[in-house]
């Protein structure tokens, strides 16, 4: 029997450096078991995983998840292309959200979670291994 497929989040504003939240969740959920696909204009590796520039370039079809760290000025205009890839959760971490980036989330339909997606990575690897 095939194992399920691994959930796939897009981390945008993943960094390359270690002590940024950017980095840290590209690293929490590889250890939670997703495949993990850091998006920075830079480009690049991360972490020895290839970097897109854009949601565009990420292979296959919808996100699981995306995860954003990146600031309301520039995550509002990433969302028509969130919309348009298609994605379970959007994830506003702590200095990616304004009011009016949830609004216009609403508006096109998008799940919007306010809360650290870390955290909520971290918690599931702690439970697993209780379990």
């Amino acid at each position: 029997m095939a194992a399920p497929p691994k959930k796939r989040v897009a981390i945008i504003g993943a960094s390359a450096d270690r002590s940024k939240f950017g980095n840290r969740s590209l690293r929490a959920h590889a250890a939670c078991g997703y495949d993990a696909f850091p998006v920075n204009p830079r480009g690049g590796t991360i972490e020895g995983l290839k970097v897109y520039t854009s949601l565009e370039e990420i292979p296959g079809g919808r996100l699981d998840r995306v995860s954003m760290y990146v600031p309301p000025t520039i995550g509002i205009g990433l969302l028509d292309e969130i919309a348009a890839r298609g994605c379970d959760e959007l994830w506003l971490n702590p200095g990616s959200e304004s009011p009016e980036m949830i609004a216009r989330a609403a508006e096109l339909g998008l799940n919007a979670i306010v809360a650290c997606s870390l955290i909520d990575c971290e918690s599931q690897t702690s439970s697993a291994r209780r379990e």
